[in-house]
This record gives structure tokens, sequence and C-alpha cells, in this order.
């Protein structure tokens, strides 16, 4: 098995004004995160020879505004999930087709994200593909997006109410209870208080929690992350750069992803989800554990996919993520394992699992400000994805 990820190195890291409703445009946005990334990374533009995004601004117009003319490098590793661009930067510096790949995420609340022009825009998830045959007498495996038909039928139009599904399940599972998700939400909103750029930053109780308005049983607001208008950069170059960096170059120890069958509801493990998958690959690509890990960057677009990651990853045992969380002591910033630890999307703000890279990488480097951690973490896991799609990497310094 190729770990091609041991050969690179994440050299620099940029993030852009990051708020709610700026009013700033989306290139702008971008164009901010990646010179900054450039510059974190001792890098000029001319240095860069290589791009990658997750279908955003359009790559075209992001080179242009640069001045750079160089290479897409968004596919090579396709099972990734939200974290795909990353992990085919990865592949391109390990195979020498690149030697610093710039890899950028941009999000607009106003449309969501920036959309490319047909020619360069990445797959469109919600497209359903060809079913597979199916065998007469079993159940038909689903790609990933394939059953989002039957989703709408049912009157569930968005993921809140898909990821609302696996929680309640989760719930009746395995007694997992509302207070626990809370405690997730008030970690996430203690972390941002510390955190200058997060979009809600003011004091969240237990009461604020269980009284905010409902949005998708169990889920209410405090559950579901924060859109905000911002961008962040992070430059992958060759781990023989690794002496050259400026900044502590963070390693890339192992990758794992999935764009698992089964859609968002007809796994047989359901209410399992493409993260199990993903985690699987990734720890298959170590020596470490999850017991070596200091530091864990998980995705919360809504508080039930941390959960869910935390078993997938084996920090906890199945149907244990409530209790694991419950109190909020082992997932502070003094804890047993530090969580979401600049503010997740609760309170941070939704940038679609680029900025919880972003921090694990400042963990890693010992510059997080205020919300560094007492002791500086050696390994970190940023993991990124709900439902059928999803993509992890365990990060060392």
């Amino acid at each position: 098995m190729s770990h091609f990820e041991k050969d690179a190195i994440i050299s620099g890291l940029g993030i852009s004004r990051v708020g709610r409703r700026t009013g700033i445009p989306g290139p702008e946005l971008t164009l901010d995160a990646a010179r900054a990334a450039i510059d974190d990374a001792g890098l000029t533009v001319r240095d860069i020879d290589g791009i990658a995004s997750l279908g955003d601004v359009p790559l075209a117009e992001s080179t242009a505004a640069l001045g750079i003319d160089v290479p897409d490098h968004t596919s090579g590793f396709d099972t990734g999930g939200l974290l795909t661009p990353v992990m085919s930067a990865c592949r391109a510096v390990a195979e020498k087709r690149a030697r610093h790949v710039l890899v950028y995420r941009t999000v607009m609340m106003l449309g969501g994200t920036m959309t490319e022009s047909p020619s360069s825009a990445a797959p469109n998830p919600l497209a359903n593909p060809p079913s597979e045959p199916s065998t007469p007498g079993t159940r038909r495996r689903l790609k990933p997006f394939e059953d989002i038909d039957e989703l709408l039928a049912a009157h569930a139009y968005s993921a809140a109410n898909w990821l609302a599904m696996h929680c309640q399940r989760h719930m009746e599972l395995y007694g997992t209870t509302k207070e626990q998700l809370g405690w997730l939400a008030i970690n996430s909103r203690r972390n941002a208080a510390l955190n200058p750029r997060a979009a809600y930053r003011e004091p969240m109780t237990m009461d604020d929690y269980l009284a905010a308005r409902p949005v998708s049983t169990p889920f209410g607001l405090y559950d579901c992350d924060v859109p905000v208008d911002g961008s962040i950069a992070v430059v992958v170059s060759h781990a023989d750069y690794t002496a050259d960096c400026p900044n502590p170059a963070v390693a890339v120890e192992a990758i794992g992803g999935s764009y698992g069958s089964g859609g968002w509801f007809h796994r047989d493990d359901f209410p399992k989800m493409a993260s199990v998958d993903a985690a699987a690959q990734m720890w298959s690509r170590t020596d470490l554990a999850a017991s070596d890990v200091d530091i864990a960057e998980l995705y919360d677009g809504f508080t039930y996919l941390t959960i869910a990651w935390l078993e997938a990853l084996g920090f906890c045992a199945d149907g244990e993520g409530g209790a694991f969380v419950e109190g909020a002591t082992r997932i502070a910033l003094d804890g047993a394992l530090p969580l979401n630890t600049y503010g997740g999307q609760l309170s941070a703000g939704r940038m679609h699992g680029y900025w919880l890279l972003h921090e694990a990488c400042l963990q890693l480097r010992g510059q997080a400000g205020e919300r560094q951690l007492p002791r500086r973490p050696e390994v970190a896991v940023a993991a990124a994805g709900g439902g059928p799609i999803a993509g992890c990497m365990l990060l060392t310094c």
C-alpha cells in the first residue's frame, strides 16, 4: 500500500476576514487567504506550481488574480469528502507533479458557496448517479446521495432533517440525551470566546441551549453550525521543504476518506456513516492509534456529527459518544482530548472543515494564541464530513 501522504507537509496557513454578511466579494476573501498562506509558507506566488479547491471561487479566476498559471490538482484522491482537495494535493507533491500546491475553500452566506463555471466545477454531490443493479432478495447498495429523492418525497428537505434521523436513532439505541448534545455546543462557545474571528463569542449556558428554537427534532438552533463569509487556504508542500519552512512544518501522517455506499439512510449499520470507513482507512495507514492523539478538530455541522466522529475514530466505543462529552471536562482545553478548540462550526462559523484543519495546524505549531493548549500537542486529528461523505487526516509536528 502506498502511503504517499507521508511525503507531504502543510507548510503555510492563511485565513481571510470572517464574519456574517460582510459584503466582501468571495474572490477578495480568497485572495486574502491565499496570499496569507503563501507568505506564511515563506514562498512567493512564483513558487506555487499547483492549485486545488472545493468547487468554490473558480480556479481560473484565482490563478489569474494571483498572477500564476499552474495545473489544477483537485483530483488525485477521490474519496476524501470535503478534504479531498487537500489529500489530492498531498498525492501531487508526493508524486512530484508539483512541489507547492495552494488549496483553498471560500464560503459566502448568501448563496452558500462561490460556484465555478460548469467546465471547472467539482462534481455536484446532489446529482443522482445511475443506480447499481439490484439482486433479487437482497438490499440494493445505494451510491452516495442516490436516496435524496426519497428524502425529499418524505418532506426531509435539508441536511438538518437527514442528520436528525441519525441522531434520533442513536438516542433510541444508546440513550444519548439532548443535554449531552448541549455540552458540545457549550464547549464550542467557550472556546470561541478565545477566538477573535469567531462569529459568536458570548457565553452559553445549558438553559440557553435547551431554550433555543427547534429546527428538526432533536436539533435546536444551537445544534446547527453558523453560516459566515470567509476563506481559508493552506499550502501543501513536499516534505523536502521542511527544513526551509519559516514556521514549524505540519507532517501528514495518514489520511482516510469515504464516498460511501448506502446513501444517507440505507447502511446496514445505520446510524453509522461514512466517517466509520474513513477512520478505518486512516488508522490502517499508520502505526499510531487513537490513544496517541492529543487534540481533535472534528466536524460539527450538527452536534451529533461530532459524536459520530468520536466513535468512528475510536476515542470511545459505539454508543458512548454522549457520555464521553458529558460535562465538557474531557473535551475542554485542559482536558484529556481537547475538542474543536477554535469554537467549531457551531460558534466560530461554517467553513466546511477547513477551519478545523487550519486550527489543528496552529495548535501543533504552538501558534493558537489565547486558546493554545497548555501542553503543546504533537498529534492531531482533523475530520470533516457527514452522511455518505467523510475524510480525516492525522497530523504531527
